[in-house]
């Protein structure tokens, strides 16, 4: 009797064990998966950023340095292979754009472009997907993160190589930029 209640609560062990254990890779992939949705944004916002630029270039020609910097951005984002560096490479980009937005004040022609206006709106709605994605993202990756670091599943989590993962941020750059005010001209 004692040894079929040993096997009993080994086997509760066990299975305990197994589902704290399959959690992990559940989260894990939903935050994968949550990636491979900002993913699909920013593919769509990498094709439209040559567009905007070259928009641009018409009207702002002597703004090459910034329009070179998104540019390049653009080019280290879309090279990034890992969900770390896609993060850096992103806010990177978002810092150069944040950088365009402030330069179109400076022409009023150029807001009042037809080409530019749509490529504006387009970029815009990526923006809000984008943070919406972001949001889940950062969600999925709060619950993986828990999961990983409280008892009694940070056990299992450190013996089979689950590891803290970063946040999707706006980063410092992205940070200053939506700390300030906006800057209202009549």
């Amino acid at each position: 009797m004692g040894f079929i209640i040993l096997l009993v609560v080994v086997g509760i062990i066990i299975i305990w064990l197994v589902s704290l254990y399959n959690r992990l890779v559940s989260l894990r992939n939903r935050r994968e998966n949550a990636f491979a949705d900002i993913d699909v944004q920013l593919r769509q916002r990498h094709d439209l950023v040559p567009q905007l630029v070259e928009t641009v270039k018409g009207y702002a020609g002597h703004e090459r340095e910034l329009l070179t910097k998104i540019t390049e951005a653009r080019s280290v984002a879309m090279a990034a292979k890992t969900i770390d560096d896609k993060i850096a490479a992103e806010q990177n980009l978002t810092a150069a754009l944040q950088g365009l937005k402030v330069q179109v004040e400076a022409y009023p022609d150029l807001k009042a472009n037809q080409n530019f206006l749509h490529l504006q709106e387009e970029l815009s709605d990526i923006e809000n997907k984008l943070a919406a994605s972001r949001r889940f993202f950062n969600s999925a990756t709060t619950e993986y993160n828990n999961a990983v670091e409280t008892f009694p599943s940070n056990l299992i989590a450190n013996n089979f190589g689950f590891k803290r993962e970063v946040m999707f941020d706006l980063g410092t750059e992205g940070r200053k930029a939506f700390e300030e005010p906006p800057a209202i001209k009549f």
